[in-house]
Protein backbone atom coordinates (compact mmCIF):
# COMPACT_ATOMS: atom_id res chain seq x y z
CA UNK A 1 0.00 0.00 0.00
CA UNK A 2 1.03 3.37 -0.97
CA UNK A 3 1.84 5.97 2.07
CA UNK A 4 1.63 9.87 1.95
CA UNK A 5 1.89 12.48 4.48
CA UNK A 6 -0.51 15.01 4.05
CA UNK A 7 0.72 18.53 6.08
CA UNK A 8 -1.55 20.97 8.23
CA UNK A 9 -0.65 24.17 8.97
CA UNK A 10 -2.93 27.12 10.51
CA UNK A 11 -4.64 28.79 7.82
CA UNK A 12 -4.63 25.57 5.06
CA UNK A 13 -7.71 26.40 2.31
CA UNK A 14 -9.49 23.34 3.94
CA UNK A 15 -10.83 21.99 0.36
CA UNK A 16 -6.82 21.64 -0.77
CA UNK A 17 -6.79 19.33 1.92
CA UNK A 18 -9.60 17.58 2.91
CA UNK A 19 -10.05 16.74 -0.97
CA UNK A 20 -6.94 14.97 -1.39
CA UNK A 21 -7.17 12.79 1.54
CA UNK A 22 -10.84 11.64 1.02
CA UNK A 23 -9.51 10.89 -2.97
CA UNK A 24 -6.56 8.87 -1.94
CA UNK A 25 -8.11 6.96 0.92
CA UNK A 26 -10.85 5.87 -1.86
CA UNK A 27 -7.95 4.97 -4.26
CA UNK A 28 -6.43 2.53 -0.98
CA UNK A 29 -3.52 4.64 -0.13
CA UNK A 30 -2.46 5.59 3.50
CA UNK A 31 -2.67 8.91 4.08
CA UNK A 32 -1.22 10.31 7.26
CA UNK A 33 -2.48 13.88 8.23
CA UNK A 34 0.21 15.50 9.78
CA UNK A 35 0.19 18.80 11.88
CA UNK A 36 3.44 21.48 12.58
CA UNK A 37 2.20 21.55 16.12
CA UNK A 38 -1.34 22.28 18.37
CA UNK A 39 -4.48 20.13 17.15
CA UNK A 40 -6.71 20.55 16.31
CA UNK A 41 -5.62 22.89 12.99
CA UNK A 42 -8.05 25.38 12.18
CA UNK A 43 -8.37 26.05 8.26
CA UNK A 44 -8.67 29.38 6.82
CA UNK A 45 -12.43 29.42 6.70
CA UNK A 46 -12.39 27.80 10.66
CA UNK A 47 -12.87 24.33 10.25
CA UNK A 48 -11.22 22.38 12.62
CA UNK A 49 -9.53 19.43 11.57
CA UNK A 50 -7.53 16.87 14.27
CA UNK A 51 -4.21 15.54 12.67
CA UNK A 52 -2.91 11.51 12.88
CA UNK A 53 0.07 12.89 14.09
CA UNK A 54 2.96 15.73 14.25
CA UNK A 55 5.50 16.69 11.56
CA UNK A 56 8.39 14.83 13.85
CA UNK A 57 6.48 11.55 14.57
CA UNK A 58 6.12 10.95 10.45
CA UNK A 59 7.14 7.56 10.03
CA UNK A 60 10.97 7.80 6.93
CA UNK A 61 9.20 5.72 4.29
CA UNK A 62 6.91 7.70 2.46
CA UNK A 63 5.75 7.71 -0.98
CA UNK A 64 4.87 11.19 -0.97
CA UNK A 65 3.80 14.41 0.39
CA UNK A 66 0.66 16.59 -0.24
CA UNK A 67 0.56 20.22 0.78
CA UNK A 68 -2.69 22.18 0.84
CA UNK A 69 -2.63 25.99 0.29
CA UNK A 70 -4.44 28.92 1.50
CA UNK A 71 -2.21 31.67 2.03
CA UNK A 72 -1.60 31.86 6.11
CA UNK A 73 -1.57 27.65 5.86
CA UNK A 74 1.04 27.63 2.88
CA UNK A 75 3.06 30.65 4.49
CA UNK A 76 3.36 29.06 7.70
CA UNK A 77 4.60 25.58 5.76
CA UNK A 78 7.09 27.69 4.11
CA UNK A 79 8.36 28.67 7.45
CA UNK A 80 8.93 24.76 8.72
CA UNK A 81 12.54 23.49 8.42
CA UNK A 82 10.36 20.39 9.18
CA UNK A 83 8.72 20.74 5.91
CA UNK A 84 11.43 21.69 3.91
CA UNK A 85 13.50 18.88 4.87
CA UNK A 86 10.54 16.77 4.00
CA UNK A 87 9.97 18.18 0.90
CA UNK A 88 14.08 18.04 -0.24
CA UNK A 89 13.95 14.59 1.03
CA UNK A 90 11.35 12.91 -1.23
CA UNK A 91 12.22 15.08 -4.13
CA UNK A 92 15.70 13.80 -3.69
CA UNK A 93 14.66 10.17 -3.80
CA UNK A 94 12.00 11.10 -6.87
CA UNK A 95 9.13 10.49 -4.51
CA UNK A 96 6.23 12.77 -5.39
CA UNK A 97 6.13 16.10 -4.26
CA UNK A 98 2.38 17.70 -4.58
CA UNK A 99 1.31 21.30 -3.57
CA UNK A 100 -1.91 23.12 -4.33
CA UNK A 101 -2.61 27.16 -4.49
CA UNK A 102 -0.26 29.20 -2.79
CA UNK A 103 2.13 26.23 -1.63
CA UNK A 104 4.03 25.52 -4.50
CA UNK A 105 5.26 29.66 -4.15
CA UNK A 106 5.69 29.40 -0.81
CA UNK A 107 7.04 25.94 0.03
CA UNK A 108 8.30 24.39 -3.31
CA UNK A 109 9.79 27.32 -4.47
CA UNK A 110 11.65 28.36 -1.79
CA UNK A 111 13.25 24.60 -0.84
CA UNK A 112 14.94 24.77 -4.29
CA UNK A 113 13.10 22.18 -5.87
CA UNK A 114 11.16 23.83 -8.89
CA UNK A 115 14.03 24.43 -10.92
CA UNK A 116 13.49 24.55 -14.54
CA UNK A 117 10.83 22.70 -13.74
CA UNK A 118 7.00 23.31 -15.40
CA UNK A 119 4.64 24.51 -11.96
CA UNK A 120 1.61 26.26 -11.73
CA UNK A 121 0.02 28.00 -8.46
CA UNK A 122 -2.54 30.72 -7.52
CA UNK A 123 -2.88 33.44 -10.03
CA UNK A 124 -1.10 36.39 -8.86
CA UNK A 125 1.65 33.88 -7.07
CA UNK A 126 3.86 33.50 -10.45
CA UNK A 127 6.74 35.90 -9.73
CA UNK A 128 7.30 33.50 -6.22
CA UNK A 129 8.03 30.33 -8.57
CA UNK A 130 11.69 31.21 -8.40
CA UNK A 131 13.33 28.93 -10.93
CA UNK A 132 9.84 27.21 -12.37
CA UNK A 133 8.66 27.32 -15.76
CA UNK A 134 5.10 28.64 -14.84
CA UNK A 135 2.34 27.71 -16.74
CA UNK A 136 -1.65 28.35 -16.31
CA UNK A 137 -2.08 24.44 -16.76
CA UNK A 138 -5.12 23.79 -13.86
CA UNK A 139 -2.78 21.04 -12.56
CA UNK A 140 1.05 20.22 -13.94
CA UNK A 141 2.85 16.87 -13.40
CA UNK A 142 6.56 17.11 -14.16
CA UNK A 143 8.03 14.33 -13.20
CA UNK A 144 7.28 13.37 -9.48
CA UNK A 145 5.94 17.25 -8.87
CA UNK A 146 2.84 17.89 -9.12
CA UNK A 147 1.40 21.20 -8.76
CA UNK A 148 -1.98 22.80 -9.09
CA UNK A 149 -4.28 26.36 -8.46
CA UNK A 150 -6.90 27.00 -5.82
CA UNK A 151 -9.74 25.37 -4.16
CA UNK A 152 -11.49 25.27 -7.34
CA UNK A 153 -9.00 22.51 -8.89
CA UNK A 154 -9.33 20.59 -6.03
CA UNK A 155 -10.90 17.52 -7.42
CA UNK A 156 -8.49 17.24 -10.38
CA UNK A 157 -5.19 17.80 -8.33
CA UNK A 158 -6.79 14.74 -6.07
CA UNK A 159 -7.05 12.46 -9.57
CA UNK A 160 -3.63 13.02 -10.56
CA UNK A 161 -2.28 12.17 -7.00
CA UNK A 162 -4.20 8.90 -7.65
CA UNK A 163 -2.97 8.49 -11.29
CA UNK A 164 0.58 9.36 -9.99
CA UNK A 165 0.18 6.62 -7.00
CA UNK A 166 -2.06 3.96 -8.03
CA UNK A 167 -2.29 4.38 -11.97
CA UNK A 168 -5.09 5.13 -14.58
CA UNK A 169 -7.11 2.62 -13.85
CA UNK A 170 -7.79 3.17 -10.41
CA UNK A 171 -7.87 7.77 -10.85
CA UNK A 172 -10.54 6.71 -13.62
CA UNK A 173 -12.44 4.95 -10.88
CA UNK A 174 -12.49 7.06 -8.48
CA UNK A 175 -13.38 9.96 -10.91
CA UNK A 176 -16.19 8.25 -11.93
CA UNK A 177 -16.97 7.16 -8.32
CA UNK A 178 -17.50 10.33 -7.37
CA UNK A 179 -18.42 12.50 -10.29
CA UNK A 180 -15.77 14.42 -11.03
CA UNK A 181 -15.12 15.35 -14.75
Amino acid sequence: MKRVALVLAEGFEEVEAVTPIDFLRRAGVEVIVATLGAQPVRGSHGIAIAADTTIEALPEELDGVVLPGGTIGAENLGRSAEVAALVKRLNARSKLVAAICAAPAKVLAPAGILSGRRATCFPGLEGELSGAVFTTERVVRDRNIVTSRSAGTAGEFAIELVRYLSGSAEADKVRSSVLQR
